[in-house]
């Protein structure tokens, strides 16, 4: 990635974040509008062009770190209490009842998200496209929620900034380490980039499909959810 993608991939996130202090009043209807997009969004990235790269690169191996991406999501949301789709939990804050476990498991999700990112996935730079903007368009619902459930908990604006921040770094940190792996010559599996992208995709698949899901109460869309999430899903068939 360029020093440009690293920028936008930490500062949509970061902004998208503070933005949630000046449409709090509407911050629902544009979380759940932007969740379903992403969701839709990341469902066809992964099924039309991921999953086809991944197959043609590592053969019928890469379904067995796919389902482990799909299981290591659910074992992540333990600790995550389900923020990557959207739920927001209320705690009560202070400095010693801090939800660390939750940041922890979210830090993760976005640091594996971030690790194909400079992994040479299929070689190809078109594909680092598709999964910079698949994750930039999950993270920003994913921010929205995060600053809701903090600022909601009590937290001072200036502390639930801070945990911003560490969050938008997470998946430019993933990038980063690969890129560190890869310049020290450590001594990899020829495909261990691909099999990250493989747990990436297995995470993707866990994610949106939990959103589509759960887009509406009793899990029903109307109409404008209907929209949003054939917007996402073409504008992914379409965009790359």
């Amino acid at each position: 990635m360029t020093v440009f993608e690293y920028l936008i991939l930490f500062s949509v996130i970061l902004a998208s974040g503070l933005a949630f202090i000046f449409i709090e009043k509407k911050s629902e209807i544009v979380l759940t509008l932007s969740l379903a997009f992403s969701g839709a969004f990341l469902f066809t990235i992964s099924i039309i062009h991921l999953v086809p790269s991944l197959f043609i690169h590592t053969g019928a191996k890469a379904g067995y770190f796919i389902l482990a991406g799909f299981f290591i999501q659910i074992i992540i949301e333990f600790f995550s209490e389900g923020i990557e789709h959207g739920h927001t939990h209320q705690h009560v804050l202070n400095e010693k009842s801090f939800p660390v476990t939750m940041m922890v498991g979210l830090s993760l999700h976005s640091f594996l998200e971030g690790m194909p990112l400079e992994g040479n996935f299929g070689d190809d730079h078109a594909h680092e496209q598709v999964l910079l903007t698949g994750i930039v368009l999950h993270h920003i619902p994913v921010a929205l929620a995060l600053m809701s459930m903090l600022l909601g908990a009590g937290l001072s604006k200036a502390k639930a900034i801070c945990w911003l921040a560490v969050f938008a770094s997470m998946a430019p940190l993933g990038a980063l380490t690969s890129l560190m792996l890869t310049a020290m010559e450590v001594n990899l599996d020829i495909h261990f980039f691909d099999y990250i992208m493989a747990v990436v995709i297995g995470i993707f698949l866990h994610i949106s499909t939990t959103i589509l899901f759960e887009s509406n109460k009793n899990h029903r869309f109307n109409l404008i959810k209907i929209i949003t999430v054939l917007a996402g899903g073409i504008t992914a068939a379409l965009l790359f």
